[in-house]
């Protein structure tokens, strides 16, 4: 793992109609990006799917655990 796949990236997105900022790993960007292309959906609706799921979790950490079971789920 080479110190720039751990560099922390900041994006906002509008999400339910406010602004937010979610901090990703560049990994995690790149996954969150794919799978968004994947299902046909703006980088904003996949993350507002994660954001309703989340019940009182931090949004950085939901979205990681979504990708994670995602990467599971296409490894069984």
């Amino acid at each position: 793992m080479s110190g720039d796949s751990i560099r922390v990236i900041k994006h906002s997105l509008v999400i339910a109609g406010h602004r937010t900022s979610i901090s990703l790993e560049e990994p995690f960007w790149t996954e969150l990006k794919g799978l968004a292309a994947e299902r046909g959906l703006s980088l904003a609706s996949l993350v507002a799917e994660i954001d309703g799921a989340r019940g009182g979790a931090n949004l950085s950490s939901a979205i990681r655990v979504a990708l994670l079971e995602r990467l599971r789920a296409k490894a069984q």
